[in-house]
């Protein structure tokens, strides 16, 4: 069964992910470097051919993983929210959403998140409207993952976390 990750962008998907896999023994994968891998760097591709060819491939990556061996796999921020996806997730492992608050999620964009295509170019207050205005439909649909983990601490904390609350019985 995999180990579906979710959560913003930011929010340390591919970091915990590559600690949680390493710690469970199973390989991990980034559904973004796979797209990357497929289409080129993501921020020219999303410009020329626009977010909903972008979410296509996504789409199309995560089908094939989850068809795929058992593995810990970091979605992109917005791959639970379409089509099928959390479902489909949900249905080939455990979702866990890394949850983190917005006072700790900023800081973390302002440093690395300016690469994002969804970010591109904002700072200061325009960067957080934006970051408000694109997490706000999301939480709602993140706070159906099977596991919810605070995962504003250290990355190897965070995986600690999920490693245990995965041994823990389940209530779906």
């Amino acid at each position: 069964m995999h180990i579906a990750l979710i959560g913003f962008m930011c929010s340390g998907k591919s970091t915990v992910g590559r600690a949680l896999a390493a710690l469970l023994g199973l390989p991990f994968v980034d559904i973004d470097r796979v797209v990357e891998k497929r289409v080129g760097p993501l921020v020219p591709y999303f410009q020329q051919q626009g977010e909903e060819a972008f979410r296509q491939q996504e789409h199309e990556v995560l089908i094939e993983l989850l068809q795929g061996p058992t593995s810990v796999i970091a979605t992109g921020g917005g791959t639970p929210c379409l089509f099928d996806n959390l479902e489909r997730m949900k249905q080939a492992g455990t979702v866990v959403w890394l949850d983190v608050p917005l006072d700790a999620l900023m800081p973390r964009i302002e440093r690395s998140g300016g690469d994002r295509p969804l970010l591109f170019g904002l700072k200061g207050d325009a960067l957080r409207a934006r970051v408000e205005e694109l997490l706000a439909p999301r939480e709602p649909v993140y706070a159906q993952a099977d596991i919810i983990v605070q995962a504003a601490a250290p990355p190897q904390v965070v995986a600690e976390r999920i490693a245990k609350a995965l041994l823990l019985p389940q209530s779906r």
